[in-house]
């Protein structure tokens, strides 16, 4: 069972960082120059990052809770 917990953490921690990621680079495609002000670089890059955490962290939950659900399908028919 603690075995069973261990895995799915780790699922969870790949998952959140593979999705942060993916968004990271997803996020790159925009150009946010034109609405950020000049000499702004530090908070840009901020900002792309707390995008990144939101973005990627909405989208792993959904993707874990589909997962969750999923395995717990099997239980309904018993």
């Amino acid at each position: 069972m603690i075995a069973d917990f261990g895995t799915q953490s780790l699922v969870s921690i790949v998952s959140h960082l593979a999705f942060i990621a993916l968004a990271w680079w997803a996020l790159q495609a925009l150009h946010f120059d034109k609405l950020l002000r000049a000499n702004r670089v530090f908070q840009a890059r901020v900002l792309y990052i707390l995008l990144s955490i939101t973005i990627g962290s909405i989208v792993s939950n959904f993707f874990l809770d589909y997962l969750l659900w999923s395995q717990q399908l099997p239980f309904m028919f018993q």
